[in-house]
């Protein structure tokens, strides 16, 4: 059964960095496009970033571009999210999921930034 795992998120103060971690079951990470998505309390979900994986191509929203990178171990089956220089508008539940045809989401990980 595909399951999808996010791990690595916590508090931490304006300007301080975390990594998240997207790991699965039952499926290969290392065939799909993978994308970290995220989702605030009272807000729908966004599309934070993607990578491909013909070219790895990245894109990123204008809100965390120049401040979070997106990257995978094909060795490990894993996809990280670097975010470095947060922002409290960067507090919310982050996902990752397949980029073209998301499959069921997993529990995220919280990310909350505050002073």
């Amino acid at each position: 059964q595909l399951q999808l795992v996010e791990s690595g998120g916590g508090s931490v103060q304006p300007g301080g960095s975390l990594r998240l971690s997207c790991a699965a079951s039952g499926v290969t990470l290392n065939y799909y496009a993978i994308g970290w998505f995220r989702q605030a309390p009272g807000k729908e979900r966004e599309e934070v970033s993607c990578m491909f994986i013909s070219d790895g191509y990245t894109s990123y929203a204008d809100s965390v571009k120049g401040r979070f990178t997106i990257s995978r171990d094909n060795v490990k089956g894993a996809v990280y999210l670097q975010m470095d220089s947060l922002k409290p508008e960067d507090t919310a539940v982050y996902y990752c999921n397949n980029y073209r045809s998301p499959w069921s989401w997993g529990q995220g990980t919280q990310v909350t930034v505050s002073s």
